[in-house]
């Protein structure tokens, strides 16, 4: 019996892959946010991609409001935004790449339970479904708190 067992290596899982934003906020590196992830070579750049300006684009409208007020007060792009400085890089900058990364990762986990029909993979998909909902609950705070919006909202029925 012989058979062909596809191991998702790429050539260009290391290198750089610039990927821009409108100029306000800023450009990501694909292959950071792949070390970020932790995502292996299964995903291709090209799928990575997809993700982060589905991402981007998501981000982006929610925070459009936040957008136009740093602007209105004469803030010309996010890392002029002032904010306590972590690994060299400012809160607002942060909590930016945290949305984008985990709405992101969001998808990509998405996809990544299609991928493998068999019953394992069915296995593996409910193990990713917590996956999915704590990437999108963690964008969705990172983009509360650089709006400074509660994380809880609570309705009186």
């Amino acid at each position: 019996m012989s058979g062909f067992i596809a191991n998702g290596t790429t050539s260009s899982a290391s290198e750089p892959h610039p990927i821009s934003n409108d100029g306000w906020w800023p450009d990501l590196d694909g292959e950071s946010v792949r070390a970020a992830l932790r995502l292996d070579a299964s995903i291709s750049s090209m799928r990575l991609e997809v993700a982060l300006v589905n991402a981007i684009l998501s981000v982006n409208r929610e925070l459009s409001d936040y957008q136009a007020a740093q602007s209105a007060l004469g803030y010309t792009n996010l890392e002029a935004v002032p904010g306590s400085l972590i690994q060299n890089l400012s809160r607002p900058l942060h909590l930016y790449l945290r949305a984008v990364y985990c709405t992101a990762g969001a998808e990509l986990a998405e996809r990544y339970r299609s991928y493998d029909s068999t019953n394992e993979g069915s296995s593996n998909a409910d193990e990713l479904t917590p996956s999915v909902d704590e990437y999108r609950r963690d964008a969705r705070w990172a983009m509360r708190d650089l709006s400074g919006i509660s994380r809880a909202t609570v309705e009186l029925l």
